[in-house]
C-alpha cells in the first residue's frame, strides 16, 4: 500500500510538469520563444529557473550526503557556489541582458560571442556550439541515469524503465514547451525542493528531541562536525571554492539572464534567487545534522547508502512522513534531476540550430527554428537516452568536468566580452580553446599530482583553465588589430542603455552592412 501512496504522488507529479508544458507551448509561437521566451522572463521565474536547473540531485543527496559522511569541511563547494552564483546575477545578468540584445539580438551564448566581436568567420560561433553540445549531451545522459538509478533504488523496479519514465516525461514538456516551460516547470521544481529541504530536517529535529538534543547527537558521532577545517588542506579548500568560478560560463544559466524583461529585473533576480539558494543550502546542512542524530538515536533504523551517506534525505522521507507525503518530498529529487535535464535539453538544441546551422550560414524562418529547436532536443534526447542505457556508463564522471570545462572555456571570454572594450575575436577563440584544453588535461590527467606541485593534492582544474584563458584572452587581444568601430560602438551603447533603460538592437544596422539576414 505505501508503494501505490508513493506513486501516486509521482503520476500527480508528472501529469503538472506535462501540462505545464502544454500551457507553454500554447505561449510559443517562433524560434526566439523556444529558445529564449521573447526575452519576457519574470525575474521571480529567471531566479528559480536558474537555482533549480543549477543545483540538480547534488542539492538534495550529494550536500547532505558529504556533509553527513565528513561534517562542514565539506561545505566549502557550497560557500563558493553561493558566493559565485551571488556575483553572477550582480555583474553579469544586467549586462548580459542588454548586450545580448544589442549585439544582433543574440539568443545563445555562442551567438553572442560571435556577434558581439562580429566574428565574420563564425569560428567562435560554431566551437562553442560544438563545446555545448558535446558536453549537454552526456550531461544530460547522466541525469537520465541518475533518474533511472532513482527509480531503481525507491520501487525496486527495472533501471531502464526508471529511465525511460524520468527521461520521457522530461523530454516531453521540453519538446513542446521550449524555453518556457523548462522555466515554467522549474519555478515548482523549485519550490518543491525549498519545501523540502525545510520541511524534511525541522521534522526530523524535533523527532529526535530538538536543537539541543540533536547537537548532543551528533558530537557522539562526530566531534568534529562543526569545524570548516578538520582534515581539510589549503589546495582542497581553495578547489572546493573554486566550483563558484563555473558560474559565469554556464549556458544553462545564464541563457536565464538574457531572457530577463530587461536589465533593471537582475536586482529583483538576485534578491530571489540568492535567498533560494541559501535556504537550501541551509537545510542541507541541518538534513545532515538531524540525520546523524536520527540514525545515531535509531539503531535498528538503516540508511540505505551507508558508504556515500547520500540517501539521508531519501530515507528520512520514508521514515518521517506518510507514504503520500513522502511521495512529494521524493517527487523534490526527480525536481533537482528534472530541471537541469530540460535546461540543458534547451541549450543544446539552440547549440545546434541556432549555432551549427545558422554557423554554415543556413537561413531559417521563424517557425523552421521553432520545429528545427523541436527536432533538436529529439536528436539530443535520443543519444542521451542511449549512452544512459547502460546505469555504469562513465558519463557520470563527466559532470564534474563539463562544469569544469564550461567554467573554464567560457567564463572569462563572458567576463571580458561584458567589461573589456578591446576583446578581439583571435584572443577570445584562443583563451577559450585553451581553457577547455587545459581544464581537460588537468582534469584527466592530474599533473600536479604526478609532479608532486602541492604536496600530493589535486587542484580544481577550473583553477588554471580558467587563468590560462583569461590571460591568453587578453594578450592575445593586445597583440592584434582592434576590434572593428562597430564592436566598440555597440559596447558603447550597453553603457548607455543602464541611464535610458533601453536596450538598442542593432540587428536591422547589422544585416544591412554585412548583407547578412538577423540572427535565426
Amino acid at each position: 500500500m505505501d508503494l501505490v501512496f508513493k506513486i501516486i504522488a509521482l503520476v500527480v507529479y508528472f501529469a503538472v510538469m506535462v501540462g505545464i508544458g502544454i500551457y507553454a507551448f500554447r505561449k510559443t509561437s517562433d524560434g526566439e520563444d523556444y529558445m529564449l521566451g521573447g526575452r519576457q522572463l519574470h525575474p521571480f521565474t529567471a531566479a528559480l529557473s536558474a537555482g533549480a536547473s543549477d543545483m540538480s540531485g547534488w542539492l538534495l543527496l550529494g550536500l547532505p550526503g558529504a556533509l553527513y559522511m565528513g561534517g562542514l569541511v565539506e561545505a566549502w563547494i557550497a560557500v563558493g557556489l553561493t558566493v559565485g552564483a551571488g556575483l553572477n546575477w550582480f555583474f553579469i545578468a544586467p549586462r548580459l541582458r542588454q548586450y545580448t540584445q544589442i549585439a544582433s539580438n543574440s539568443i545563445t551564448v555562442p551567438s553572442f560571442f560571435g556577434n558581439r566581436l562580429h566574428d565574420r568567420t563564425n569560428i567562435l560561433r560554431i566551437a562553442a556550439g560544438l563545446i555545448i553540445l558535446l558536453f549537454f549531451t552526456f550531461y544530460v545522459s547522466s541525469g537520465m541515469v541518475a533518474g533511472g538509478v532513482f527509480f531503481q533504488s525507491m520501487f525496486g523496479g527495472p533501471y531502464v524503465t526508471g529511465m525511460l519514465v524520468v527521461g520521457g516525461v522530461t523530454i516531453l514538456y521540453t519538446l513542446f514547451g521550449g524555453f518556457l516551460g523548462a522555466s515554467y516547470t522549474d519555478v515548482v521544481q523549485g519550490m518543491i525542493m525549498l519545501v523540502a529541504l525545510i520541511l524534511v530536517p525541522v521534522t526530523a529535529m524535533f523527532v529526535v528531541g530538538g536543537p539541543a538534543a540533536m547537537f548532543a547527537s551528533v558530537r557522539e558521532v562526530n566531534a568534529d562536525f562543526g569545524s570548516m577545517t578538520a582534515g581539510a588542506s589549503a589546495v582542497g579548500i581553495l578547489s572546493s571554492l573554486a566550483w563558484g568560478l563555473g558560474y559565469f560560463g554556464q549556458p544553462h544559466i545564464i541563457v536565464r539572464f538574457m531572457a530577463l524583461r530587461s536589465s533593471r529585473d537582475a536586482k529583483y533576480g538576485l534578491v530571489v534567487g540568492m535567498s533560494w539558494m541559501i535556504l537550501c543550502v541551509i537545510g542541507a546542512v541541518f538534513t545532515a545534522l538531524a540525520g546523524l542524530a536520527y540514525f545515531q538515536q535509531n539503531q535498528d533504523a538503516i540508511l540505505t547508502d551507508a558508504e556515500n551517506g547520500e540517501s539521508v534525505f531519501l530515507d528520512l522521507s520514508q521514515l518521517l512522513f506518510h507514504p503520500m507525503l513522502a511521495g512529494v518530498l521524493l517527487a523534490a529529487v526527480l525536481a533537482a534531476i528534472m530541471s537541469t535535464i530540460s535546461s540543458q535539453l534547451i541549450v543544446s538544441s539552440s547549440a545546434l540550430v541556432e549555432d551549427l546551422v545558422g554557423g554554415v550560414g543556413i537561413k531559417l524562418s521563424a517557425k523552421a527554428a521553432l520545429w528545427c529547436g523541436r527536432i533538436g532536443v529529439l536528436v539530443v534526447s535520443i543519444v542521451a537516452l542511449v549512452l544512459a542505457l547502460d546505469p555504469g556508463s562513465s558519463v557520470l564522471g563527466l559532470v564534474a568536468f563539463a562544469w569544469a570545462g564550461f567554467g573554464a572555456a567560457f567564463g572569462p571570454i563572458v567576463i571580458l566580452s561584458l567589461f573589456w572594450r578591446r576583446l578581439t575575436t583571435i584572443g577570445a577563440a584562443v583563451g577559450m580553446v585553451a581553457g577547455a584544453a587545459v581544464s581537460f588535461t588537468w582534469g584527466q590527467f592530474e599533473p600536479d599530482v604526478a609532479w608532486g606541485l602541492f604536496g600530493g593534492d589535486h587542484l580544481y582544474e577550473i583553477i588554471p583553465g580558467f587563468l590560462i584563458c583569461l590571460v591568453l584572452a587578453v594578450v592575445v587581444s593586445l597583440i592584434t588589430p582592434q576590434p572593428p568601430a562597430k564592436a566598440m560602438e555597440e559596447f558603447d551603447d550597453m553603457l548607455e542603455s543602464f541611464s535610458t533603460g533601453v536596450a538598442r538592437d542593432r540587428t536591422a544596422e547589422n544585416a544591412a552592412a554585412t548583407g547578412a539576414g538577423p540572427t535565426a
